[in-house]
C-alpha cells in the first residue's frame, strides 16, 4: 500500500528536546525576565523556542510579512497589466456621471 520506498520509513529522526534552550532566544529570554520580576515561570517556555530556530527556515517577522504579501508578485503586475490593456483600448472609467463639466449645466 503506498508510500513505500520514498523515505518515509522508521527510522523517523525525532531531534531531542534538550537542544531547545530559552537562553538562546532573546525575546524568550525577555518573557522568562518580566515572567521571574512578577514571581511566575512559564514551564512551557522551552515548547516556543523551535519558533525562532533559523533551520526552520523562517523568523516570525518573515511569516508574518509573508502572510500579507504573499500574492502580491502576482497581484501588482497583473493590475499594471490591466492598467496598460485599458489606456491602450481606450477603455476609461468616465460614465457620464460624475462631477464633471458635462454637468455644469444642470447645477
Amino acid at each position: 500500500m503506498g508510500g513505500h520506498g520514498h523515505g518515509h520509513e522508521p527510522p523517523y529522526k525525532v531531534p531531542s528536546p534538550d537542544i531547545y534552550k530559552v537562553e538562546d532566544v532573546p525575546q524568550l529570554v525577555k518573557v522568562q525576565q518580566k515572567l521571574a520580576k512578577l514571581g511566575l515561570k512559564d514551564p512551557w517556555l522551552r515548547n516556543e523556542v523551535w519558533r525562532y530556530d533559523k533551520s526552520f527556515g523562517k523568523s516570525v517577522t518573515s511569516r508574518v510579512l509573508t502572510f500579507f504579501f504573499r500574492g502580491w508578485k502576482f497581484a501588482v503586475p497583473a493590475f499594471l497589466l490591466t492598467i496598460g490593456i485599458e489606456h491602450a483600448l481606450g477603455i476609461s472609467d468616465h460614465h457620464g456621471q460624475g462631477h464633471g463639466e458635462e454637468h455644469d449645466e444642470h447645477h
